[in-house]
């Protein structure tokens, strides 16, 4: 009886580990996804505007977010990211979500470069999220602009916004918020 216990145990003992041990190797993985995503948003940002990348490279640090989004009249989109502290070199990975109403139809990924201009700007950011409105937007196919001046870049407070269409099509005018938050599973 006792050694049915005992092996019971254990076996108990080790399945907790074995569960622990899949539960890092699955967070890692998760990791490298978001990584592996927006070091390839990066290169794209690069790519189209070069001086971003001595911008990113002398600022405190860095956002850089891969949203999904569809809209008919009410959109919605979500996405997920990283802020790279040039200081430290610590990544804190982070979640977006958004909503918005208004005369707007499309699906689309887009990629955001948030350039942050201060330090405590981007630790706030990192610590409390933020929200951010919207704007008329027109894009389509790669590597189009949206909101901003069609340049795609978009002053907010501290920061430096940049966004663009990978793929998809998004026309209109809508209101609508953005709002950024720290990823409880994988920090």
């Amino acid at each position: 009886m006792r050694f049915l216990r005992f092996v019971t145990l254990g076996a108990f003992a080790l399945s907790l580990l074995a569960s622990g041990a899949f539960a890092a190797e699955d967070k890692a993985a998760k990791q490298a996804e978001v990584q592996k995503k927006t070091a390839a948003a990066l290169e794209r940002f690069y790519k189209a505007k070069p001086e971003l990348k001595d911008a990113a490279a002398k600022a405190p640090g860095y956002g850089i977010f891969t949203t999904y989004g569809f809209s008919f009249v009410v959109g919605g989109a979500g996405g997920s990211g990283i802020v790279h502290d040039n200081k430290t070199k610590h990544v804190t990975y982070m979640n977006v979500g958004g909503a918005s109403a208004g005369l707007q139809l499309g699906a689309s990924q887009t990629e955001v470069l948030i350039i942050f201009k201060t330090a405590a700007a981007m630790n706030n950011f990192v610590a409390n999220g933020w929200t951010a409105g919207g704007a008329a937007t027109a894009s389509a196919g790669a590597g189009s602009a949206t909101a901003g001046g069609g340049k795609g870049e978009t002053e907010m407070g501290d920061a430096a916004v940049y966004t663009m269409t990978k793929n998809g099509l998004e026309v209109g005018l809508a209101a609508g918020a953005s709002k950024f938050w720290k990823d409880k599973d994988l920090n």
